[in-house]
């Protein structure tokens, strides 16, 4: 009989459910992608919905329902915290309280109230409900399906209960914790409190901060050093609570941090200038070397060659590069949904494998992440039928010819929504709700920037290479199946600047091409590497042989099929959608092509662009 296990995670950003089957992954995705509101917090119902769908069975048939952290050992945590540095923190404590003390100190009985809604059953029928630790959620969510049967496992968010940075030493089927740094001192949250410092929002625009960091100086890097931080050489750290509110207060920073670094937090939506720059290179010096010197710490401690790597500053793919080069790991693996939405699945995994002690296998050619397309997927029954009842104008094309036009399409220098089989789990798209284009050309980061996502013309966009031509183009020797990875481009694709473009300085070097890719080069001569593989995506990988049979370049740009403030689509409505509010040129849903020349005028709702996140 085959043993089922719901994970979730609620409550505080990303929701998400995750379902386990005998130790297989079926399926898991994020509450955002079904509510459109982004990094929906709210019990995730619609995400165990699906889950259940996708297995084909109802929650009857779930063994065990699993939560990605301990509720009361935060509270403790909370309380304690208030009465230590009281009476400082009174407001925010007020502010806090009531949500505590209303739903989440009593979260069995919320989330046994939710269940019993979902499915109808009553409360003493529904699946056994238990609580992981969240670093342990974290921990299993990147070791248990990682390619390597023994290997160091290093998780570092904002906080947990206590842990803001944990070790454990994956080997089989079990993990075992060996050490964390507890909160205040986290370097997730440090990294936070420069983002608000700069004036993006926190929890989602730590992107942001790290896509500014190359056009900055590091020129406040001892300051930080010097005052913040007290680093240790092995990688330990504290901080100098006396500079952050966020232990007690309703911001991240304070007035003695602003005077430190001579102004005040850029005001949101306000123009980017040079300060905002060289802070965020700074702080991302800071935290490049603090995660070295700790996984380098961990490398000897523990006398491991593989290394996993799961939390929110996981996401900080050009660390995540450094390492892989400077660490001396033979490998490293980062799970995909290294927030708090992957604490779903870590949840669930740590009760199959460490719970119930069920033995592990690992494969060290691939992962069981099934690339991480483990969400949603539609027939071109399903889209035709959409498409049909608002009216819209389509082909459908098999993809024998469908693919050699897109290729001459993406070479006309045209902007395609390309939204293709299951999608993806975790914050970036990979080939399955993505928009794409050329990225020889020197005008698309401009253009899908500020034309198709609405967003800064800083950010960067990402690579999606043919894995088995990495090496061509970037100076990686392995996959980077999740986007995770920071590489420099090959010097032999590079451009060399004049003398004059030499002297330019912060957002000036922003538009002057840097190598045979622009679009995806960024002004450090980097990129963030997704590499593609035939055997999780095959339709994708054709796509980029067919442009490369056409243009020589086995590289497209992809990011995700999202303008700024709304989640990665999901349905061929948000697709469609999406596409026609945005100067997007094609939408390629699975065989069905449109383009937006052929459509009749779409009736534009502009309140959409109020709601956006303002960061």
């Amino acid at each position: 009989m085959t043993t089922h296990i719901l994970g979730i995670s609620a409550f505080y950003h990303d929701s998400a459910a995750a379902l386990v089957s005998d130790g297989n992954i079926i399926a898991a995705a994020q509450e955002e992608r079904f509510t459109r509101k982004k990094h929906d917090a709210g019990f995730p119902e619609n995400a165990i919905e699906y889950c259940l769908q996708e297995a084909g069975i109802g929650l009857s048939e779930v063994a065990y329902v699993v939560f990605y952290d301990k509720p009361l050992i935060k509270f403790e945590r909370i309380l304690e915290t208030y009465l230590s540095y009281a009476p400082r923190g009174f407001q925010s404590f007020l502010a806090a309280m009531p949500i505590w003390l209303k739903e989440k100190l009593f979260l069995k009985t919320t989330l046994r109230r939710e269940l019993s809604a979902l499915s109808g059953l009553s409360k003493t029928d529904l699946p056994l409900l238990v609580f992981t630790q969240h670093h342990e959620s974290h921990a299993a969510s990147a070791f248990f399906p990682s390619p390597f049967e023994k290997a160091a496992v290093l998780c570092l968010d904002g906080v947990g209960e206590w842990a803001t940075s944990s070790v454990w030493m994956g080997d089989g089927n079990s993990l075992t914790p060996k050490w964390e740094i507890d909160f205040p001192h986290s370097l997730g949250l440090l990294y936070s409190a420069f983002t608000y410092y700069a004036g993006f929002k926190v929890n989602s625009g730590e992107y942001k901060l790290m896509g500014l960091a190359p056009y900055g100086k590091p020129q406040f890097v001892d300051t930080i050093l010097d005052n913040l931080i007290d680093l240790k050489q092995d990688g330990t750290f504290k901080l100098d609570m006396s500079y952050f509110n966020y232990a007690t207060g309703l911001t991240m920073t304070n007035n003695k941090l602003h005077a430190l670094f001579g102004a005040a937090p850029r005001k949101p939506e306000s123009e980017i200038t040079q300060h905002e720059m060289d802070i965020a290179r700074s702080i991302q010096e800071v935290t490049e070397e603090i995660v070295l010197r700790l996984v380098r710490t961990v490398r000897k401690e523990l006398g491991v060659d593989y290394l996993c790597l799961a939390g929110g500053v996981a996401l900080n793919c050009v660390a995540n590069g450094r390492i892989l080069r400077e660490a001396d790991y033979r490998d490293i693996w980062i799970q995909p949904a290294a927030g708090d939405a992957g604490g779903a699945l870590g949840a669930a995994l740590s009760i199959w494998h460490s719970y119930l002690g069920n033995p592990r296998t690992s494969n060290e050619n691939g992962d069981k992440m099934q690339g991480a397309y483990l969400g949603q997927k539609f027939t071109n029954l399903e889209i035709t039928d959409f498409l049909d009842s608002i009216g819209a104008v389509y082909s459908v094309v098999e993809d024998k010819d469908l693919m050699p036009r897109l290729a001459q399409i993406l070479d006309n220098e045209n902007v395609v929504g390309w939204f293709n089989g299951r999608m993806e789990f975790g914050p970036r798209a990979l080939g399955g709700r993505s928009i794409i284009g050329d990225p020889r050309s020197g005008k698309m980061q401009s253009v899908m920037n500020l034309k198709i996502k609405y967003r800064e013309s800083f950010r960067p966009f990402a690579p999606a290479v043919k894995f088995e031509q990495v090496s061509e183009w970037f100076e990686i020797d392995r996959s980077s199946p999740y986007m995770l990875l920071v590489a420099p481009v090959n010097r032999d694709k590079l451009v060399a600047m004049t003398e004059e473009q030499q002297k330019l300085f912060g957002i000036e070097k922003l538009n002057i091409p840097r190598s045979d890719i622009p679009a995806v080069t960024h002004v450090d001569y980097s990129a963030r590497v997704q590499t593609v593989h035939k055997d999780t995506n095959p339709r994708f990988y054709d796509l980029i042989e067919r442009f490369e049979n056409r243009t020589g370049c086995p590289v497209l740009i992809n990011t995700s099929f999202n303008v700024r403030g709304e989640p990665i689509v999901m349905t061929p409505e948000d697709a469609h959608r999406c596409f026609m509010r945005t100067e997007m040129d094609y939408l390629a849903m699975e065989n069905v092509l449109l383009a937006k020349s052929e459509q009749p005028e779409f009736e534009q709702d502009n309140s959409w662009k109020n709601e956006f996140e303002l960061d």
